[in-house]
């Protein structure tokens, strides 16, 4: 009986001298990746809600229908800007509720919600 090792020597010679014929033949024009960086920072509006209620567009208070009618422009933007959400922790979640719903009204799709991540 031939020792194993013998064999593994002999295999691994032929797997070596087979490979570089396999490289040759196969020959593949692989694409070209470019390492340039893309700016993913999407657009977005900031929309705060304070304890009573009271919202801000990107800092400028509004009452409800000049809201709706940022967020339907908003919506109307290509590619669509993300609106971020900060709610005060006291403001009544029917206020925060109502400007989810004229958001998804008006067509605006992406939101996100604005945290403090230091609070206790």
């Amino acid at each position: 009986m031939t020792p194993l090792v013998d064999v593994m020597l002999v295999l691994l010679i032929v797997f070596m001298v087979t490979l570089p014929v396999i490289h040759d033949v196969a020959r593949i024009q692989v694409p070209h990746a470019s390492s340039q960086r893309e700016d993913l920072r999407s657009a977005h509006v900031d929309v705060a809600i304070n304890a009573t209620g009271e919202i801000r567009w990107n800092g400028e208070a509004l009452d409800d229908s000049a809201v709706a009618e940022r967020l339907a422009a908003a919506a109307k933007i290509v590619p669509q800007p993300e609106m971020r959400l900060a709610a005060d922790r006291d403001v009544r979640y029917e206020r925060v509720a109502r400007l989810l719903s004229a958001a998804q009204s008006a067509g605006l799709s992406k939101v996100g919600f604005v945290t403090d991540p230091h609070a206790k």
